[in-house]
């Protein structure tokens, strides 16, 4: 039966590059033969990832075996044997592969990053120690670690500490949030996890981010949302107030006549990011009656306003259905 590449790694036919690099590094840990000299199981199956590796890791080659299936190496291939020409890491006809009955072998260290640190390192398959075994190196495990921030240091980014557990031991480690952080976002800190063994890279920590709620401001995506209090005189007649945003307090227009509820937009006062996108902020204005005052002053407000809805062509509630 022909392999399933996406079943060899455990990865659906929509897994993203990282998730596919991610789905190989571990199966390639598990079945190294390295770790299992004795085990003809764990070498045939490391033979498979890598083969299957080698596909959907190169994205021309992936774009074939979807189109085409196990049959796409025939399709625009090199010589005889059923490999790759060119520049393809893999050869598919009999020769020596690295491990005993092998038939091809990819070049592990693009993955990893040649030198030290890389996965012929990482298992004591360097370059120039052929056949000689070494203490296998292993990579260490990536920790996961929850923080929650400020709403403004969302918004501007900063730097914050975060205290982590690596192995048992509490650290606290500065970190900077990005401009514009959303609620929720997970960052990945490079070799901030478990040390590796046999000097092995460091894992990853996996930050999960939450954002405090603002006392008057909301965010939906990378807009801010805003209630705007104004005067009843500034509803009817117009005006110009101050509102406060990240970047600097500005001066928004009430247009004469205006009701709450209305939204009022200044573009470019909400969310920035460091690629330079700017989110908008909508103020929706909520009028706010006078308190106290004399009796006589209110009954005149009550008779003038009277007075002004009479005139109105329609009732406020005209188009209030079911």
């Amino acid at each position: 039966m022909v392999e399933d590449h996406y079943q060899t790694l455990g990865v659906s036919r929509t897994a993203s590059a990282e998730e596919i690099r991610k789905a190989y590094r571990d199966l390639a840990r598990k079945n190294h033969p390295d770790l299992h000299p004795d085990d003809d199981a764990a070498k045939e199956k490391f033979k498979q990832v890598q083969a299957a590796f080698d596909v959907l890791n190169d994205p021309s080659k992936r774009e074939m075996y979807d189109r085409y299936g196990s049959s796409f190496e025939g399709v625009g291939a090199g010589g005889p044997g059923g490999g790759w020409g060119g520049g393809g890491s893999w050869s598919g006809g009999g020769g020596a592969g690295p491990f005993p009955g092998g038939g091809g072998e990819i070049d592990l260290e693009s993955l990893f990053g040649g030198g030290a640190g890389g996965f012929g390192d990482l298992f004591g398959r360097g370059r120039g120690s052929r056949g000689r075994r070494r203490t296998a190196q292993m990579p260490g495990e990536d920790i996961s670690a929850s923080i929650s921030i400020p709403f403004r240091m969302s918004i501007d980014g900063g730097k914050t500490d975060v205290r982590i557990d690596r192995g048992g031991k509490i650290e606290t480690i500065s970190v900077t949030i990005p401009q514009g952080l959303p609620d929720g976002a997970r960052m990945r800190l490079r070799g901030q996890g478990l040390p590796g063994s046999s000097g092995g890279p460091a894992g990853d920590l996996m930050l999960q981010v939450q954002v405090e709620p603002h006392a008057v401001f909301h965010r939906s995506g990378d807009t801010l949302e805003v209630t705007l209090p104004v005067s009843l005189s500034e509803a009817i007649e117009g005006a110009k107030v101050d509102v406060p945003t990240p970047w600097g307090t500005i001066a928004l227009r009430i247009p004469p006549g205006t009701s709450s509820g209305k939204k009022l937009r200044a573009a470019g006062m909400g969310v920035h990011h460091g690629n330079d996108a700017k989110g908008d902020l909508i103020a929706e204005v909520q009028i706010m009656l006078p308190t106290g005052g004399a009796a006589d002053i209110r009954e005149k407000l009550v008779e003038a306003v009277k007075a002004a809805e009479a005139a109105s062509p329609e009732s406020p509630r005209s188009r209030l259905q079911w």
